[in-house]
């Protein structure tokens, strides 16, 4: 009996250790940059999110819920042209304080995104 309530523990390990997002890398975030800089497609949705996203702050801050909800649809759809990689990127970075050491170098490595758009 220990021995099946083992082995249901250890299975159930891998899907755990799913759940919660991996710390990245520089060279995550150097590889997700080449992805989008690369693909002309993908910089012009980069540089529309970033101004959607600029948009999405002003909506949240006039409390405009309809305009934040078509916001935010927009930026769901920009991301997916991004990519997955993008995503799971994004995702990542949430674990990351932006103050911290880390951050900081993940930033900068992010910097030539902020390059593409005028």
């Amino acid at each position: 009996m220990k021995l099946v309530a083992a082995i249901s523990i250890l299975g159930a390990m891998p899907a755990f250790a799913q759940s919660t997002p991996a710390k990245p890398t520089v060279a995550d975030v150097q590889k997700v940059v080449q992805i989008i800089t690369s693909d002309k497609a993908k910089s012009a949705a980069y540089c529309e999110l970033e101004n959607v996203e600029t948009q999405l702050a002003d909506a949240e801050e006039k409390k405009d819920a309809k305009k934040v909800k078509e916001l935010e649809e927009r930026v769901e759809a920009l991301e997916h042209k991004l990519g997955p990689e993008y995503a799971k990127l994004m995702e990542e970075m949430e674990t990351v304080d932006p103050d911290s050491a880390d951050g900081k170098s993940l930033q900068a490595a992010l910097d030539p995104l902020e390059k593409l758009c005028p």
